[in-house]
């Protein structure tokens, strides 16, 4: 599928080419607090079917758990965050933070991953009551 998306402000913006089958939650405490939500939602674009079209993110380089470093990118004007990615030079993959993406209505979520780290209240919103607007 393919897709376009920015930050918030439009002074990044991107084209690329997903599998909705891998849209994937993951609740680590580190996506957590790197997104300010209790959970974070990521598609995976291959480095050949990522463009950017306009502006560079900012990067912010964290250590995982497992030692393994991941890029942080975000725009530095308003702070979205836009794709994570492996530090490297040439990275194979770039996770598209799912906010980013103008088709997010139609990638829903597939799998979810560090489930442990869960907030317990995350997965049940449904009886929460709610308004279009604030």
């Amino acid at each position: 599928m393919d897709v376009t998306g920015s930050c918030h402000c439009k002074a990044i913006t991107f084209r690329a080419s997903v599998d909705p089958a891998k849209v994937n939650v993951c609740h680590c405490s580190d996506c957590q607090t790197l997104s300010g939500s209790p959970y974070r939602v990521s598609v995976p674009a291959n480095a050949a079917d990522f463009k950017l079209l306009s502006g560079k993110p900012r990067v912010y380089v964290k250590t995982a758990e497992s030692g393994s470093k991941r890029a942080q990118a975000f725009c530095g004007e308003c702070g979205a965050p836009v794709y994570a990615t492996s530090p490297d030079p040439n990275p194979p993959v770039y996770m598209l933070r799912l906010g980013a993406v103008d088709q997010r209505a139609s990638l829903p979520p597939q799998r979810q991953i560090w489930c442990r780290s869960a907030l317990p209240w995350s997965a049940s919103l449904g009886g929460v009551p709610g308004s279009e607007r604030q």
